[in-house]
């Protein structure tokens, strides 16, 4: 069987989806990440499915469950790269992928994980004019 790499870099884990999202495959993902995060004491988490053309309703709500159980090891999850087909096909299944976050891009996702906490004033290393900044009202 097939595994998705997944890759530390700094206080992040990276994985980049470049097969097709079998449910083995899926299932062995969930558990590879709660290990490395419980390994590494990372807190994010960062999927790319870019490569992904289709994300039937298992891999959705596996993707889900995989955002949950990081929730719970105290990393936040954003998933990246959706293509617009992609986005449409979930809607349709009523899969609203509670807990997991999404960003155009990996350079977005990033800068998203940066700012964990929503609401907080910026840092002074932040800049208050980033386009990628989450504000709340």
């Amino acid at each position: 069987m097939e595994r998705v790499p997944v890759l530390k870099i700094g206080d992040i884990l990276l994985v980049s989806i470049q097969i097709d999202m079998e449910d083995q495959v899926a299932l062995q993902l969930q558990e590879d990440l709660a290990e490395r995060i419980v390994a590494t004491g990372v807190h994010g988490v960062i999927i790319d499915i870019s490569a992904l053309d289709i994300v039937d309703s298992f891999v959705g709500r596996t993707l889900a469950t995989i955002a949950a159980v990081s929730r719970v090891l105290d990393a936040e999850t954003v998933v990246v790269g959706m293509r617009p087909a992609v986005a449409i096909t979930l809607v349709e299944l009523g899969l609203s992928l509670p807990g997991i976050r999404t960003a155009l891009n990996v350079e977005l996702g990033i800068a998203l994980l940066g700012k964990r906490d929503v609401g907080d004033e910026p840092a002074d290393d932040e800049d208050e004019d980033d386009p990628a900044a989450v504000t709340t009202s």
